[in-house]
């Protein structure tokens, strides 16, 4: 397994065409006092499968805040099948809204992809104490 990309962005749409639109990436948040919200944000995906790799797969994808706890974490799984003829190996990809995210703390969050109890670090998300912020 190979992640391809992962971002926080404000808002990702996939296209009929394979492609994905990304609208507002970011790794840094500010708040002028803690615990804070997020309102929303998006979090974008991309895994690539290797050969032998097929079938159902179970994964998780967990925040983890500054301490390494589990802040929020999402379940899942996805099947994995051999690629048509012409195509490049098989992904999976991730488009995952999240609404009202709250950060007890500021300081460094991160989303790490779990599979067989195997972790997978993806986007650092910095969270910053500014009294002036919004």
């Amino acid at each position: 397994m190979k992640v391809l990309y992962a971002l926080l962005c404000e808002q990702a749409q996939e296209r009929h065409d394979g492609r994905l639109d990304v609208h507002g990436v970011f790794h840094q948040l500010y708040a002028p006092a803690f615990p804070a919200q997020q309102d929303r944000m998006t979090l974008a995906v991309a895994v690539e499968w290797e050969p032998q790799e097929r079938g159902k797969i179970d994964f998780s994808i967990e925040l983890m805040d500054p301490s390494r706890s589990p802040a929020l974490s999402i379940t899942g799984h996805t099947d994995v099948s051999d690629p048509p003829p012409f195509q490049g190996p098989p992904q999976t990809r991730l488009v995952m809204p999240l609404d009202g995210v709250v950060f007890p703390s500021e300081g460094t969050y991160a989303f790490e992809l779990v599979i067989a109890g195997e972790r997978q670090r993806l986007a650092p998300l910095h969270l910053i104490r500014d009294p002036g912020a919004n």
